[in-house]
Protein backbone atom coordinates (compact mmCIF):
# COMPACT_ATOMS: atom_id res chain seq x y z
CA UNK A 1 0.00 0.00 0.00
CA UNK A 2 1.70 3.58 -1.00
CA UNK A 3 0.85 5.84 1.82
CA UNK A 4 1.79 9.24 -0.06
CA UNK A 5 2.68 12.52 1.60
CA UNK A 6 -0.48 14.67 0.10
CA UNK A 7 -3.64 12.88 -0.19
CA UNK A 8 -6.43 15.08 -1.92
CA UNK A 9 -10.27 15.38 -0.44
CA UNK A 10 -11.74 15.72 -3.57
CA UNK A 11 -14.39 18.37 -3.81
CA UNK A 12 -17.47 17.14 -5.83
CA UNK A 13 -18.01 19.91 -8.99
CA UNK A 14 -21.37 20.28 -10.34
CA UNK A 15 -23.00 21.26 -13.41
CA UNK A 16 -25.36 24.03 -14.54
CA UNK A 17 -28.07 22.12 -13.46
CA UNK A 18 -26.64 20.40 -9.49
CA UNK A 19 -25.95 17.20 -11.36
CA UNK A 20 -22.40 15.35 -10.58
CA UNK A 21 -19.63 16.73 -12.99
CA UNK A 22 -17.75 13.31 -13.37
CA UNK A 23 -15.47 14.55 -16.18
CA UNK A 24 -14.40 17.85 -14.13
CA UNK A 25 -13.47 15.40 -11.38
CA UNK A 26 -11.89 13.27 -13.16
CA UNK A 27 -9.67 16.44 -14.74
CA UNK A 28 -9.19 17.85 -11.63
CA UNK A 29 -7.49 14.63 -10.01
CA UNK A 30 -5.72 14.73 -13.17
CA UNK A 31 -4.38 18.14 -12.58
CA UNK A 32 -4.01 18.00 -9.11
CA UNK A 33 -1.66 14.16 -9.49
CA UNK A 34 0.38 16.70 -12.00
CA UNK A 35 1.39 19.09 -9.38
CA UNK A 36 1.67 16.43 -6.16
CA UNK A 37 -0.98 14.96 -4.97
CA UNK A 38 -0.62 11.57 -4.55
CA UNK A 39 -3.32 9.90 -3.67
CA UNK A 40 -7.17 10.42 -3.45
CA UNK A 41 -10.48 10.89 -1.25
CA UNK A 42 -13.58 11.16 -2.98
CA UNK A 43 -16.85 11.36 -0.98
CA UNK A 44 -15.43 12.36 1.67
CA UNK A 45 -16.20 16.44 3.73
CA UNK A 46 -14.74 18.42 1.26
CA UNK A 47 -16.39 16.53 -1.55
CA UNK A 48 -19.81 17.18 0.18
CA UNK A 49 -20.47 13.32 1.04
CA UNK A 50 -24.06 14.01 3.01
CA UNK A 51 -25.47 15.22 -0.40
CA UNK A 52 -24.53 12.25 -2.47
CA UNK A 53 -26.55 9.58 -3.39
CA UNK A 54 -24.68 6.07 -3.70
CA UNK A 55 -25.35 5.93 -7.62
CA UNK A 56 -23.21 9.37 -7.32
CA UNK A 57 -20.32 8.30 -5.06
CA UNK A 58 -19.70 5.28 -7.75
CA UNK A 59 -19.87 7.60 -10.49
CA UNK A 60 -17.18 9.45 -9.27
CA UNK A 61 -15.18 6.80 -7.35
CA UNK A 62 -14.61 5.38 -11.27
CA UNK A 63 -14.38 8.63 -13.03
CA UNK A 64 -11.31 9.47 -11.20
CA UNK A 65 -10.24 6.14 -10.79
CA UNK A 66 -9.85 6.08 -14.52
CA UNK A 67 -8.40 9.52 -14.79
CA UNK A 68 -5.05 8.46 -12.79
CA UNK A 69 -2.61 5.44 -13.05
CA UNK A 70 -3.25 2.12 -11.02
CA UNK A 71 -0.58 2.87 -8.80
CA UNK A 72 -2.20 6.14 -7.49
CA UNK A 73 -4.47 5.80 -4.69
CA UNK A 74 -8.19 6.51 -4.57
CA UNK A 75 -10.05 6.14 -1.52
CA UNK A 76 -13.65 6.12 -0.56
CA UNK A 77 -15.38 8.00 2.28
CA UNK A 78 -17.73 5.39 3.85
CA UNK A 79 -18.07 6.70 7.00
CA UNK A 80 -21.70 8.42 8.21
CA UNK A 81 -23.35 8.68 11.35
CA UNK A 82 -25.81 5.96 10.99
CA UNK A 83 -23.49 2.80 11.28
CA UNK A 84 -25.46 0.12 9.02
CA UNK A 85 -25.12 2.96 6.25
CA UNK A 86 -21.77 2.98 7.46
CA UNK A 87 -21.52 -0.72 6.92
CA UNK A 88 -22.77 -0.85 3.51
CA UNK A 89 -21.43 1.85 2.04
CA UNK A 90 -18.06 0.19 2.38
CA UNK A 91 -19.04 -2.78 1.48
CA UNK A 92 -19.95 -0.88 -1.93
CA UNK A 93 -16.79 0.50 -1.93
CA UNK A 94 -14.85 -2.59 -1.95
CA UNK A 95 -16.66 -3.96 -4.41
CA UNK A 96 -15.94 -0.90 -7.03
CA UNK A 97 -12.39 -1.26 -6.23
CA UNK A 98 -11.48 1.53 -4.02
CA UNK A 99 -7.50 1.42 -3.00
CA UNK A 100 -9.35 2.31 0.92
CA UNK A 101 -11.69 3.78 2.96
CA UNK A 102 -12.10 6.61 4.96
CA UNK A 103 -14.44 6.63 7.56
CA UNK A 104 -15.45 9.19 9.93
CA UNK A 105 -17.13 9.08 13.61
CA UNK A 106 -20.39 9.29 13.55
CA UNK A 107 -22.12 12.96 13.59
CA UNK A 108 -24.58 14.35 16.20
CA UNK A 109 -25.65 11.14 17.88
CA UNK A 110 -23.01 10.95 20.18
CA UNK A 111 -22.35 6.94 20.82
CA UNK A 112 -20.34 5.79 23.94
CA UNK A 113 -16.90 4.21 23.96
CA UNK A 114 -18.44 0.93 23.09
CA UNK A 115 -20.70 2.14 20.20
CA UNK A 116 -17.72 4.02 18.08
CA UNK A 117 -15.83 0.50 18.55
CA UNK A 118 -18.74 -1.73 16.63
CA UNK A 119 -18.90 1.38 14.33
CA UNK A 120 -15.48 1.19 13.01
CA UNK A 121 -14.66 -2.50 13.70
CA UNK A 122 -17.92 -3.78 11.81
CA UNK A 123 -17.32 -1.41 8.59
CA UNK A 124 -13.28 -2.37 8.29
CA UNK A 125 -14.80 -6.37 8.43
CA UNK A 126 -17.11 -5.81 5.29
CA UNK A 127 -13.67 -5.03 3.49
CA UNK A 128 -10.12 -6.37 2.96
CA UNK A 129 -8.90 -2.92 1.84
CA UNK A 130 -6.74 0.02 3.81
CA UNK A 131 -9.23 1.39 6.61
CA UNK A 132 -8.70 5.14 7.76
CA UNK A 133 -10.36 6.27 10.81
CA UNK A 134 -11.22 9.90 10.46
CA UNK A 135 -11.47 11.99 13.71
CA UNK A 136 -12.73 15.61 13.94
CA UNK A 137 -14.72 16.47 16.25
CA UNK A 138 -15.33 19.97 15.08
CA UNK A 139 -17.86 18.39 12.95
CA UNK A 140 -19.06 15.04 14.75
CA UNK A 141 -19.16 17.18 18.46
CA UNK A 142 -17.50 13.63 19.59
CA UNK A 143 -13.52 13.13 19.62
CA UNK A 144 -11.74 9.57 18.73
CA UNK A 145 -9.99 8.39 21.81
CA UNK A 146 -6.48 6.78 21.18
CA UNK A 147 -8.04 3.99 23.20
CA UNK A 148 -10.98 3.52 20.85
CA UNK A 149 -8.67 3.56 17.96
CA UNK A 150 -6.91 0.21 19.59
CA UNK A 151 -9.78 -1.21 20.32
CA UNK A 152 -10.91 -1.37 16.91
CA UNK A 153 -7.13 -2.08 15.78
CA UNK A 154 -7.74 -5.22 18.29
CA UNK A 155 -11.09 -6.08 16.12
CA UNK A 156 -9.45 -5.99 12.46
CA UNK A 157 -6.54 -5.39 11.25
CA UNK A 158 -6.71 -3.64 8.45
CA UNK A 159 -7.28 -0.60 10.18
CA UNK A 160 -4.21 0.90 9.13
CA UNK A 161 -4.59 4.87 9.69
CA UNK A 162 -6.17 7.65 11.53
CA UNK A 163 -6.86 11.02 10.03
CA UNK A 164 -6.32 13.50 13.16
CA UNK A 165 -8.25 16.40 12.41
CA UNK A 166 -9.12 17.67 16.32
CA UNK A 167 -7.04 21.16 15.16
CA UNK A 168 -4.00 20.76 17.72
CA UNK A 169 -0.61 19.28 17.85
CA UNK A 170 -1.34 18.12 21.26
CA UNK A 171 -4.42 15.59 19.82
CA UNK A 172 -1.92 14.19 17.09
CA UNK A 173 1.08 13.84 19.68
CA UNK A 174 -1.26 11.81 21.95
CA UNK A 175 -2.39 9.72 18.39
CA UNK A 176 0.83 9.33 17.70
CA UNK A 177 2.36 7.97 21.11
CA UNK A 178 -0.79 5.79 21.09
CA UNK A 179 -0.62 3.80 17.42
CA UNK A 180 1.19 0.74 17.01
CA UNK A 181 3.82 0.29 14.56
CA UNK A 182 1.69 -0.76 11.57
CA UNK A 183 -1.11 2.08 11.93
CA UNK A 184 0.01 5.62 10.02
CA UNK A 185 -0.73 8.79 11.30
CA UNK A 186 -2.51 11.95 8.65
CA UNK A 187 -3.07 15.43 9.57
CA UNK A 188 -6.47 16.42 9.03
CA UNK A 189 -5.55 20.21 9.01
CA UNK A 190 -3.57 21.66 6.11
CA UNK A 191 -2.14 24.28 8.65
CA UNK A 192 -0.43 22.06 11.18
CA UNK A 193 1.36 19.94 8.13
CA UNK A 194 4.77 20.47 8.98
CA UNK A 195 3.98 20.08 12.52
CA UNK A 196 2.73 16.98 12.35
CA UNK A 197 5.53 15.95 9.98
CA UNK A 198 7.50 16.56 13.27
CA UNK A 199 5.57 14.33 15.50
CA UNK A 200 5.77 11.32 13.32
CA UNK A 201 2.92 11.60 10.38
CA UNK A 202 3.24 10.65 7.68
CA UNK A 203 1.33 13.35 5.55
CA UNK A 204 -2.30 15.28 5.45
CA UNK A 205 -5.54 14.82 4.01
CA UNK A 206 -5.51 17.75 2.74
CA UNK A 207 -8.00 20.49 1.00
CA UNK A 208 -5.58 23.06 0.04
CA UNK A 209 -3.90 20.72 -2.18
CA UNK A 210 -6.98 21.35 -4.69
CA UNK A 211 -4.88 24.95 -5.00
CA UNK A 212 -1.10 24.81 -3.57
CA UNK A 213 0.14 21.17 -3.99
CA UNK A 214 3.62 22.45 -5.39
CA UNK A 215 3.65 24.50 -2.49
CA UNK A 216 3.20 21.68 0.00
CA UNK A 217 5.23 19.43 -2.20
CA UNK A 218 8.39 21.48 -1.72
CA UNK A 219 7.68 21.67 2.04
CA UNK A 220 7.10 18.12 2.18
CA UNK A 221 10.51 17.43 0.24
CA UNK A 222 12.55 19.95 2.18
CA UNK A 223 11.54 17.97 5.57
CA UNK A 224 12.51 14.86 4.43
CA UNK A 225 15.90 15.89 2.70
CA UNK A 226 16.57 17.22 6.38
CA UNK A 227 15.93 20.70 5.08
CA UNK A 228 14.45 22.09 8.12
CA UNK A 229 14.91 25.86 7.63
CA UNK A 230 13.34 25.28 3.76
CA UNK A 231 10.60 23.56 5.53
CA UNK A 232 9.49 26.10 7.79
CA UNK A 233 10.27 28.75 5.14
CA UNK A 234 7.51 26.93 3.37
CA UNK A 235 5.06 26.42 6.28
CA UNK A 236 5.32 29.93 7.00
CA UNK A 237 4.25 30.96 3.59
CA UNK A 238 1.50 28.15 2.88
CA UNK A 239 -0.03 28.83 6.29
CA UNK A 240 -2.29 32.17 5.82
CA UNK A 241 -3.88 30.30 3.00
CA UNK A 242 -4.58 27.08 4.78
CA UNK A 243 -6.16 29.05 7.13
CA UNK A 244 -8.37 31.47 4.72
CA UNK A 245 -9.62 28.17 3.16
CA UNK A 246 -11.75 27.96 6.44
CA UNK A 247 -12.85 31.42 6.62
CA UNK A 248 -16.02 29.75 5.76
CA UNK A 249 -17.68 25.98 6.02
CA UNK A 250 -15.32 23.64 3.65
CA UNK A 251 -15.77 23.64 1.11
CA UNK A 252 -17.37 26.76 0.53
CA UNK A 253 -14.38 29.19 0.21
CA UNK A 254 -11.99 26.16 -1.96
CA UNK A 255 -14.80 26.32 -4.52
CA UNK A 256 -14.97 29.74 -4.69
CA UNK A 257 -11.49 30.01 -5.20
CA UNK A 258 -11.33 27.14 -7.93
CA UNK A 259 -14.36 28.77 -9.79
CA UNK A 260 -12.28 32.27 -9.59
CA UNK A 261 -9.34 30.21 -11.09
CA UNK A 262 -11.30 29.21 -13.90
CA UNK A 263 -12.22 25.41 -12.94
CA UNK A 264 -16.11 26.19 -13.10
CA UNK A 265 -16.52 23.15 -10.13
CA UNK A 266 -19.98 24.74 -10.04
CA UNK A 267 -22.03 25.40 -6.57
CA UNK A 268 -22.85 23.42 -3.30
CA UNK A 269 -25.88 21.14 -2.19
CA UNK A 270 -28.15 22.81 0.49
CA UNK A 271 -27.68 23.60 3.38
CA UNK A 272 -24.61 24.65 2.09
CA UNK A 273 -24.61 27.92 -0.05
CA UNK A 274 -21.79 29.60 -1.83
CA UNK A 275 -21.66 33.35 -0.59
CA UNK A 276 -21.05 36.91 -1.68
CA UNK A 277 -16.94 37.82 -3.25
CA UNK A 278 -16.34 39.88 -0.20
CA UNK A 279 -16.35 37.06 2.28
CA UNK A 280 -13.43 35.69 0.40
CA UNK A 281 -10.94 38.62 0.14
CA UNK A 282 -8.39 37.26 2.57
CA UNK A 283 -8.64 34.39 1.03
CA UNK A 284 -7.65 35.84 -2.48
CA UNK A 285 -5.11 37.66 -0.89
CA UNK A 286 -3.16 34.53 1.03
CA UNK A 287 -3.53 32.46 -2.16
CA UNK A 288 -1.56 35.70 -4.21
CA UNK A 289 0.79 35.75 -1.83
CA UNK A 290 1.11 31.86 -1.75
CA UNK A 291 1.72 31.68 -5.70
CA UNK A 292 4.08 35.20 -5.68
CA UNK A 293 6.41 32.98 -3.16
CA UNK A 294 6.24 30.23 -5.39
CA UNK A 295 7.42 32.01 -8.28
CA UNK A 296 9.89 34.27 -6.84
CA UNK A 297 11.77 30.60 -5.19
CA UNK A 298 11.45 28.31 -8.44
CA UNK A 299 13.08 24.74 -7.73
Amino acid sequence: MKWPDIMTALITPYDPDGHVNTSKAAELAQSLWGQGSGGFVVAGSTGEAFALSLDEREALFRAVRQALPAEVPVWVGTGSNDSRQTWQLTEAADAWGADGMLIVSPYYNKPPHEGLVEHFAEAARRTLKPVMIYDVPGRTGLPVRPETVLAVKRRADNVLAVKEAAGTITAMIAMHRALPADMRLYSGDDALFLPSLAIGAVGVVSVASHVAAPLMTRLADAWRAGDHHGAVYWHETFWPLANQLFCESNPIPLKWLLNRLGWDVGGLRPPLTMLPDEHFQGLWTAYQEALAALQARPA
